[in-house]
């Protein structure tokens, strides 16, 4: 199988790129499309820094296989802020110190994004389990748990 184009619905946005059979997304992502929000890490699928959701679910991108990705809604971190407005988990991750490197803040928010969108009031524990599948070597994780719980509430209350 040879190069073709693909086509990526990224953030409500239609891209084509010249993709290869073997590239990944997290690639296509940042070297195709310049979405550098996703990080490559750890390229087994064990951290979450790459974390995108795909139809709404979280999908570990450097283990996606792009031409799985052609023609499925993608959203990445660069899509949560709208009309220059900050999505309210992004800016409790803000104003609640959730992030310190940064490195593993974007996979950390579309996990979180997705129990938000499914349990507007989630329990400590049930933040702590989504939250799962992502690492965080700097904060411990408890600024990043009381963010997500503070986005919860915000997005209950309509607070920014």
């Amino acid at each position: 199988m040879s190069k073709q184009i693909g086509t990526f619905s990224v953030n409500g946005r239609v891209y084509e790129c010249i993709i290869e059979p073997h590239m990944l997304l997290v690639d296509v992502l940042r070297d195709e499309l310049g979405l550098t929000g996703t990080k490559r890490a750890c390229g087994s699928g064990a951290c979450g820094a790459c974390t995108v959701l795909m139809n709404g679910k979280p999908r570990a991108s450097c283990l996606t296989l792009a031409i799985r990705a052609t023609d499925q809604p993608l959203q990445t971190v660069e899509g949560l802020a709208q009309d220059q407005q900050l999505h309210p988990l992004q800016q409790a991750f803000v104003d609640n110190l959730g992030a310190q490197c940064g490195y593993c803040t974007a996979g950390m928010m579309l996990s979180a994004k997705v129990l938000l969108d499914a349990n507007p009031n989630p329990s400590r524990d049930e933040v702590i389990h989504a939250l799962g599948g992502n690492l965080c070597r700097c904060t411990g994780y408890v600024k990043i748990i009381e963010s997500v719980l503070d986005a919860a509430q915000r997005m209950r209350t309509g607070g920014s």
